[in-house]
């Protein structure tokens, strides 16, 4: 064999090369000829199938859950459509997804963890205070704070005007997040942090999900996952439809 046929040889798919390198070494024999020529129509068909696996087209919905409606939309180019509708917490998501195995692993358009902005924080007083300010007071209500304490964690809610007193004299890091709007924790204070006053606001992202953390197991045509900070219930279950 010649470099050029070397190095055209080595340009062509591996199945390609695969069936030629058996050709240049038994160029007399039929039979491995057609051996050759159906294991590369396996390694075809093969390919095409997990390519297939790796997207869905279909919908899915929640059941078992009381006065909660939710679903996913998956389609084929990899992207998914998400709604949830409870009470008066209307939530959506958007964003792409990845199939590994059994598993679903959605990215969100969102990003975790930024649910709240802060507007001014300084040294004030000797307690520790967060103040959440929003126009709409029924938001005000239902936020919490998770302080942590090496490995402690402590919880305080908000009034009805939004504040919220953080009863330790001390603690590393502090996290927001919204009841009804659940979601990864948005950090507000880290150790390197030594400001004990904070204001800060809504941001419109709370209406949206990030997913963070939570991956969904194929079952059928089920899907299944963790109890987890946006779904505190058991056996949750999405049926397609």
């Amino acid at each position: 064999m010649t470099l050029v046929e070397k190095y055209n040889l080595l340009s062509q798919p591996y199945y390609l090369i695969f069936f030629e390198i058996n050709l240049l070494a038994n160029p007399n024999s039929i039979g491995m000829k057609l051996k050759s020529l159906v294991i590369i129509i396996f390694l075809v068909m093969s390919s095409k199938i997990m390519l297939a696996q790796k997207t869905i087209e279909a919908s899915y919905r929640l059941i078992g859950v009381h006065d909660l409606a939710a679903g996913f939309q998956f389609k084929s180019d990899g992207t998914f459509e998400f709604y949830y509708i409870y009470g008066a917490s209307d939530r959506n998501a958007t964003g792409t997804y990845a199939i590994s195995g059994d598993t679903i692993k959605l990215k969100s358009d969102k990003e975790a963890g930024k649910d709240f902005t802060i507007t001014h924080q300084s040294k004030k007083g000797n307690k520790y205070k967060v103040v959440v300010k929003e126009k709409n007071e029924y938001l005000l209500r239902h936020i919490i704070a998770v302080a942590l304490v090496g490995d402690s964690q402590n919880v305080f809610e908000s009034n009805d005007k939004g504040e919220i007193e953080i009863d330790l004299k001390h603690y590393d890091k502090l996290y927001l997040q919204h009841q009804l709007f659940p979601d990864a924790l948005s950090l507000i204070k880290d150790t390197n942090n030594l400001n004990n006053y904070f204001e800060v606001t809504l941001n419109p992202s709370l209406q949206q999900v990030s997913f963070k953390g939570i991956d969904f197991f194929i079952d059928g045509d089920k899907l299944h996952c963790h109890t987890n900070y946006f779904l505190p219930f058991e056996d949750i279950t999405f049926e397609k439809e």
